[in-house]
């Protein structure tokens, strides 16, 4: 029985689909709200993983061994989660988004189990690659409901929502990873995902009523192939370039040929498969192309930053490393702040093109400034550095999902979903990479140049100590390195705000469509205009 509180009128689209558009008042069935609760306990669950598993990675290394194949234990949850993310926007599209989503869980679950049984590293990193590839549903299928149930005009009040939970799990996940590792085992950073995913599923299964759907097409397994070998060989360069392979190496040099090689056929399939893995066509929307350059350049520019903050921070600043998702909390904290205003100013307004543009001069803003610090910057003034980067980044980072979603059509809301996650989670892969070459280079440099030979040992393998390192070193060359990280961090943070600037030349070519469902028709227009094409469900 459709649900009485949020009462739609049908109305026929253009082409003859049924529309709805909702009533006046902003109230959410008790069923919708528990799907949304559902949506960012699954959210919650994508964010926290790695977050969890860093902290527990020493504790699990000491037990199981394996310490060369440290780095793939996250590399291959990375790597399946971007290979498989724009693959289960496509399932979702063509079968179904309840089906995909709660399927992504189940396979999450399972790996996160499998993961606290394994015995040996070889066990926990094929088991850590079936995780990733739930992983890669779990936020693609959250977005992609989210734009299912709730139109365009309020849907940024959610999605900024959704950016509070990423936040929190930023802060959160080193302290639970820590908590549960010295009091539970590091087997339980894995099985702490199953009561949660479990509710999750539950509610999802018993409140979501979505329409099924059923495409004739067959999945187009050659261009989901061509786009995973693309994908896996882009986020290898950039894991390993300057760090395992020099960049000139041949592996590298390889690993480009094959992604580039990839991706190109991609393209070429594309135009000619029936049910291509990412129709073209969605790029012929100014917007969308436009946000997913922007939403790239968010990913480039934030996990640069979260990287290199906390290192600055210990190794400059003196801050513990004990609790080192705290030492973000201004970036995070301001972050969720603005992302939270932003949502409700659209919803409130309908209009969005102010914040990718007041977003991109603030991340600038902040860039140019953390960039600027030293080895006399006070926590006080670094830390209103990274709260205006935040409130830009906060500005940007839930508005371009919501204006990729409102420049396509709802039969490609799952793509549209999962290509600007993608995009994101490839601009986090590069600016890891990019800034990090950036910063080993000048940090080596400066302890060449201040600490001699001895310098140059110490970074010779890693331009990161840890903190037990750095206690150990002679008071010269511990002030060479406090000076080498701040030299560093000045290198990568201006390079971030140069490549900013493209956020910002991208922003404003941005044209601000109405959302959908933001309001009646004016006289004279047509009254199916701004209709919201949500499923007529049962809730």
């Amino acid at each position: 029985m459709a649900d009485k509180t949020q009462a739609a009128v049908p109305a026929a689209g253009a082409g003859g689909e049924a529309v709805c558009r909702p009533a006046a008042e902003d109230k959410k069935p008790r069923s919708v709200r528990v799907v949304l609760l559902a949506l960012m306990i699954a959210m919650l669950l994508a964010m926290l993983d790695n977050m969890i598993v860093g902290t527990a990675m020493p504790t699990i290394v000491g037990e199981l061994g394996g310490l060369e194949h440290l780095s793939w234990v996250v590399t291959a949850y990375t790597l399946a989660t971007a290979a498989s993310t724009p693959i289960w926007g496509k399932l979702g599209d063509m079968y179904g988004r309840k089906g995909a989503f709660m399927t992504s869980i189940v396979i999450f679950l399972i790996g996160s189990a499998l993961s606290g049984m394994a015995q040996d590293m070889g066990q926990l990193i094929g088991f850590r690659a079936i995780q990733g590839l739930g992983a890669g549903g779990l936020m693609v299928g959250v977005m992609a409901i989210i734009g299912d149930l709730i139109p365009p005009r309020e849907r940024g009040k959610y999605q900024g929502m959704m950016a509070g939970v990423m936040a929190f799990a930023m802060i959160l996940g080193p302290l639970v990873g820590g908590t549960i590792t010295d009091h539970w085992g590091w087997r339980w950073s894995f099985y702490i995902n199953l009561p949660l995913g479990i509710v999750a599923l539950l509610a999802v299964s018993a409140v979501l009523h979505l329409p099924k759907k059923r495409v004739d097409a067959k999945i187009d397994y050659l261009g989901a192939g061509l786009l995973a070998l693309g994908i896996s060989s882009i986020v290898l360069v950039t894991t390993w370039g300057g760090t395992e392979y020099a960049w000139g190496s041949a592996r590298i040099m390889e690993l480009i040929g094959i992604g580039v090689a990839a991706l190109v056929g991609f393209v070429y399939w594309q135009t000619k498969a029936a049910a291509p893995v990412i129709p073209l066509h969605i790029f012929r929307s100014r917007n969308f192309t436009l946000m997913s350059l922007i939403g790239f350049i968010t990913g480039f520019v934030m996990f640069g930053a979260v990287l290199f903050l906390p290192l600055y921070q210990q190794s400059v600043q003196g801050a513990s490393a004990t609790n080192s998702g705290l030492l973000l909390l201004p970036l995070l904290g301001a972050m969720l702040a603005v992302s939270m205003i932003a949502g409700r100013v659209t919803t409130n307004s309908g209009r969005y093109k102010i914040f990718p543009l007041v977003g991109s001069v603030l991340m600038i803003i902040g860039l140019f400034l953390l960039s600027q610090m030293d080895t006399e910057t006070t926590r006080l003034t670094s830390g209103l550095y990274m709260a205006v980067l935040g409130a830009g980044m906060g500005c940007l980072m839930q508005i371009t999902m919501l204006v990729a979603q409102n420049s396509v059509e709802m039969k490609d809301m799952g793509v549209a979903s999962s290509s600007t996650t993608l995009f994101r989670t490839l601009g986090s892969s590069f600016g890891v990479a990019i800034m990090g070459a950036l910063f080993n280079h000048r940090v080596q440099d400066v302890m060449t140049e201040r600490a001699g030979a001895l310098g140059s040992q110490l970074t010779e393998k890693s331009a990161q100590l840890d903190a037990a390192s750095l206690a150990k070193l002679p008071a010269a060359a511990r002030e060479a390195y406090q000076h080498a990280v701040s030299s560093g961090t000045h290198s990568a943070f201006l390079l971030g705000s140069v490549v900013a600037v493209a956020a910002l030349i991208a922003a404003v070519f941005v044209k601000e469509v109405p959302l959908k469902g933001a309001g009646a028709p004016k006289p004279g227009e047509d009254e199916t205009r701004d209709a919201v094409p949500v499923p007529l469900a049962e809730v």
